[in-house]
């Protein structure tokens, strides 16, 4: 039996035209899209399409977009086998985990792609995405199961889950990669699944979806010479449930006394602070240095080697479901889709 795909055009570069006048990228009708990749014909795979009018900035990408993807793939979760988002480049790690988190128990691919490229341009990287992101989509193992029952960022021959993933260039076809988990899947001549890294859901449970978000979040990165008042302005902030520090290392802070009293008076208040390293591979130990335990006696946690797009929409999940500093706090330690490795 086929494999039947839902293909979701939400915007991003993969769909842009050059405007001949100005020069500039602007979206064009998504018929006009799949015009351009006579190549979807030639798949045994039944593909349907839908598009959000207007295509969508991936810069413009909000929370209320989010649930409104989760609404859609929700609505038609039973009718096909696999879903393909269509996404900017720009957020799309961003939304890519905040999906791990809003469609619990998933059993089926959702797998984002898009392109640095046009796909109207020769030398675009889009139509490989986007080919090789449905076929993955579809692939299924001998027992009809699907091989990556999780949300994932395909770019460039990687398969990755998509909680762990970040954009590491502008200018490059390998926007992306997940510094601290291995892929899921390489792409070259043929695919090699490495079901060991793969997500292997419950599928006697049904798929539930998550609508509540909260975005009472900030991020606050750490720099030599941050001043005392203006940090303090920042983690004093009316409303904020909690802050992301972007710390050095593997989760250092400056020894002052102001920042701990400052941490500790906020952790106090009810605000809940993860630590997030910096850098883009290793892990958030506080235990390694002075510098790091204080950080955890003034009741930061630690991010362990999470990155900061998860982190970020995990605590707006988080914060969805949950009143309380310490249930948020709680759930931050644990890993609730492989995003991070405790």
């Amino acid at each position: 039996m086929n494999s039947k795909i839902l293909l979701v055009y939400t915007g991003g570069t993969i769909g842009m035209n050059r405007n001949p006048q100005t020069g500039a990228l602007e979206p064009f009708d998504f018929e006009h899209l799949l015009n351009r990749v006579p190549e979807l014909k030639q798949f045994s795979t039944e593909i349907k399409t839908y598009q959000f009018t207007p295509p969508i900035d991936s810069s413009d990408m909000s929370p209320n977009f989010w649930v409104d993807l989760v609404q859609l793939i929700a609505n038609r979760y039973d009718e096909f086998d696999g879903f393909v988002i269509l996404h900017g480049t720009d957020t799309m790690s961003y939304t890519a985990s905040a999906l791990s988190f809003m469609l619990q128990n998933l059993t089926k691919p959702v797998i984002l792609t898009g392109s640095q490229l046009p796909i109207g341009q020769l030398r675009t990287d889009g139509k490989e995405n986007l080919i090789t992101s449905i076929e993955m989509a579809a692939a299924r193992h001998q027992d009809g199961t699907p091989m990556v029952p999780e949300v994932c960022v395909y770019f460039n021959g990687h398969l990755m889950r998509g909680n762990r993933t970040t954009k590491q260039s502008a200018d490059e076809f390998n926007a992306f990669e997940s510094f601290n988990y291995p892929h899921l899947a390489d792409a070259g001549v043929n695919i090699s699944y490495h079901e060991e890294f793969i997500h292997k859901p419950d599928y006697r449970k049904p798929m539930t979806p998550m609508y509540d978000l909260d975005p009472s979040v900030i991020i606050l990165s750490l720099f030599p010479g941050a001043r005392e008042d203006l940090v303090r302005h920042m983690i004093e902030t009316p409303n904020l449930r909690s802050i992301i520090m972007r710390t050095y290392g593997s989760g250092n802070a400056p020894q002052s006394p102001w920042l701990l009293n400052a941490l500790k008076e906020a952790t106090n208040r009810g605000k809940v602070i993860i630590n997030i390293s910096q850098c883009l591979q290793g892990r958030v130990e506080m235990g390694r240095y002075d510098t790091g335990y204080q950080l955890q006696e003034a009741g930061v946690v630690s991010g362990y080697d999470g990155t900061v797009e998860s982190a970020v929409t995990k605590l707006m999940f988080l914060q969805g479901r949950y009143d309380t500093p310490e249930m948020v706090r709680k759930k931050m330690k644990q890993s609730i889709c492989g995003e991070i490795t405790v």
